[in-house]
């Protein structure tokens, strides 16, 4: 459809592939910026702040009946100063107005309305709002003029509400007093994932499910502290019922948002580049402690998803893909009955059988709560179970299995596909970065260059001349000052790099990285880093500066600061990384009270700096002929083997430059050679104690199994 440029608003000039989405609209949308406030400030009117992104269907549905319509938009105009946020684009707008959101209502979600005085202080909020009124949610045709009465009529009244509003969020960011987590606070969390695990379907908690990776993480190493099998076998459950259910997608692969229902059955569809990175992150270390066939199928087809549909020209990786399609939820997605007959011919039974298809459909409309004829695939056992089931080798369930999905996705792919937000954003690289390498260590050893494309596209794309990052790239044009977690996570991303790729220059630029964090985002009276830089941005102020905190649906900036910088401070031997890792632990443990596991990345995070053996974690330098033989072999061993506390530096001798960056980054690295000419893995703990070195994989797994 030809866009109507008489028609467009102020969002027409900008990238972010949601506001776009809404430059046609009537309602007179301006971006957040200065000028938006400066105008609401002349006229003396609120701004109507609505928040979402390209991929959400709630947003999609409020932008059809509201924003599209002409009455709505005509009272919207004369009551406000309207603003459209792309919460991707402006991850700081929307936390702090989300936990407003919180304070306001008890609930949170998006599409995620607000409504401001000019000077930015909250005093309404609300996630989806009808256009018409609805038993017990006022719609927008009687919303907006009830707010504009108030603010004509009881503005003192409004404004003081505001007030209030910031006061209580200046609280919440308020230091308490460092605290310890305690030497049991990894038995403490996994106790909690415990009490809300369902054992039935995996998981925590009831419908909705989420799948919480960084929880899966942090159970893994409470596993190998401690031994104890429910751990594991929570995050075994987990991962089986995820990857079995609807949850991923069996023919084009991938991990759907989340799970409307308890059995993983019923997805919101949108593919987020982030959930496929910590997924990757989950199946790989899994894979390492157990050894499971499916986990390592699942992490290499996460990687064969991402970089076939979510990998940009240029190396970097795109931000998401949709759930709707031609209007509707999940269309791309669910099969009807004679979709099977027309794709698969004579197959077609066998593949109704394995994946639950029902003539009537088992997929509902989330509203209607109605069966609609379509169908969600999934599974009802592993390909073991399957093909014992079905009387087949395993060998022969898998070559059948492979031929039905190709031909499903090759019939799939003649339908129209999901709108792809294919935005840049360097926090979300940064993460898939790390994944990509921890899992090329595993498995693929080629996912390190395309994690190393993604790499060089970040630093020479969205990096400024003073090395500081900008948060967002779309055609050609990169924007929005960097937050702390686009610093933290592509220093995560980096180390990660640099033990996959032996090459010193990802270290060098991780520590480069870290200073900027520490210099920019570090509260050093009270601990832990802001959200938002402290350096001015010139542009519209948040009237509070947040710390990202808590692990949601991403680890929080801070995890992964303390991830980068605790791993980096073993490295490089610098005491002022360990310091700030350790002084956001204090301030996260004095917030924190009887809820550890709303921290999982961060005790994640932690473990480098306090490792769970009493002789501390592994600092292996592997020194040998990069590619030969018998220097494979060892960084295989180091990547197939689950030590999260454990850091990796590999020096070629041969290459004078590099070996001798190499040194100046990592002390422990000077000296060291090849012993008899071979490949020599020296192994040392956290506490200074260092092994005989080794020339055999198998010796140095043996290591790495006791730090």
């Amino acid at each position: 459809m030809a866009e109507n440029t008489e028609r467009a608003n102020r969002l027409a000039g900008e990238k972010s592939p949601y506001l776009l989405q809404h430059a046609q609209n009537p309602v007179d949308w301006r971006p957040w910026g200065e000028e938006a406030f400066a105008e609401a400030k002349a006229q003396n009117k609120p701004l109507f702040v609505s928040i979402g992104y390209s991929t959400c269907h709630w947003c999609h549905v409020m932008a059809h009946e509201s924003f599209e319509d002409e009455d709505v938009a005509a009272l919207m105009n004369a009551v406000f100063v309207n603003v459209k946020v792309d919460r991707e684009e402006r991850p700081d707008v929307d936390s702090l107005y989300m936990t407003a959101c919180q304070i306001l209502t008890g609930g949170g979600g998006w599409p995620l309305n607000v409504v401001l005085t000019p000077g930015g202080e909250p005093f309404f909020a609300a996630t989806y709002i009808p256009k018409q009124s609805l038993p017990g949610r006022m719609g927008m045709l009687d919303l907006v003029p009830r707010l504009a009465q108030i603010w004509s009529t009881q503005h003192e009244e409004a404004a003081s509400a505001a007030a209030k509003i910031v006061g209580h969020l200046r609280e919440i960011e308020q230091a308490g007093e460092p605290a310890d987590f305690g030497h049991d606070v990894l038995d403490r969390a996994a106790g909690i994932l415990a009490e809300r695990f369902d054992a039935e379907h995996g998981g925590f908690g009831t419908a909705p499910k989420f799948p919480s990776p960084h929880q899966l993480l942090m159970l893994l190493r409470h596993h190998r502290a401690s031994g104890d099998a429910h751990s594991l076998g929570m995050v075994r459950g987990t991962l089986v019922a995820m990857r079995l259910g609807g949850l991923w997608d069996h023919v084009g692969f991938g991990f759907h948002r989340y799970s409307t229902d308890a059995r993983w059955l019923l997805p919101h569809f949108e593919k987020m580049l982030y959930d496929q990175a910590m997924m990757l992150m989950a199946y790989t270390e899994a894979w390492q402690v157990t050894g499971e066939p499916l986990f390592a199928q699942t992490a290499r087809e996460i990687a064969g998803y991402v970089l076939r549909d979510l990998r940009g020209p240029l190396g970097a990786f795109l931000a998401a893909e949709d759930a709707d399609s031609e209007g509707q939820e999940g269309l791309f997605y669910v099969w009807r009955d004679e979709d099977l007959d027309a794709a698969l011919d004579l197959d077609a039974e066998w593949a109704r059988e394995l994946f639950g298809v029902l003539p009537e459909g088992n997929f509902e409309d989330e509203a209607r709560r109605e069966r609609t004829g379509a169908n969600v695939l999934h599974l009802s056992g592993t390909p073991a179970e399957l093909a014992a089931r079905l009387g087949m080798g395993e060998k022969s369930f898998a070559e059948k299995f492979e031929s039905v999905r190709s031909r499903l996705l090759l019939y799939r792919s003649r339908r129209p596909r999901p709108h792809m937000d294919d935005k840049v954003l360097t926090d979300w690289n940064g993460l898939m970065i790390a994944a990509l390498a921890k899992a090329a260590r595993a498995f693929e050893p080629s996912w390190a260059r395309e994690a190393a494309r993604a790499a060089d596209f970040i630093l020479s794309r969205l990096r400024m001349p003073d090395g500081r990052l900008l948060h967002r790239w779309r055609e050609n044009e990169a924007a929005v000052p960097g937050l702390l977690a686009d610093h933290a996570f592509l220093a995560w991303g980096l180390l990660e790099l640099a033990e996959a790729t032996g090459e010193p220059r990802w270290l060098r630029e991780a520590t480069s990285l870290a200073r900027i964090l520490v210099e920019d985002f570090d509260d050093a009276q009270h601990g832990g880093f802001f959200q938002t830089p402290a350096r001015a941005v010139g542009e519209a102020a948040l009237p509070v500066r947040q710390k990202d905190i808590y692990d949601a649906a991403m680890p929080s900036g801070n995890s992964a600061a303390v991830l980068a910088l605790a791993r980096l401070s073993r490295i490089t031997g610098q005491e002022r990384f360990r310091e700030r890792a350790e002084a956001v632990a204090g301030y996260v443990a004095g917030k924190a009270g009887q809820r550890p596991d709303a921290f999982a990345m961060l005790l994640c995070g932690l473990s480098p700096l306090h490792p769970q053996d009493e002789r501390g974690g592994a600092d292996v330098v592997v020194v040998g002929k990069c590619g030969a033989e018998d220097t494979q072999g060892l960084l295989a061993a180091y990547g197939r083997t689950f030590a999260p506390d454990a850091t990796l530096v590999f020096k070629d001798p041969g290459d004078e430059k590099d070996a001798a960056e190499t040194d100046g980054l990592c002390p422990a690295a000077e000296g060291r050679t090849m012993l008899d000419g071979r490949a020599t893995a020296y192994v040392c703990r956290a506490r200074r104690s260092c092994e005989d070195p080794v020339h055999d994989p198998e010796a140095l797994a043996a290591l790495l199994r006791k730090a």
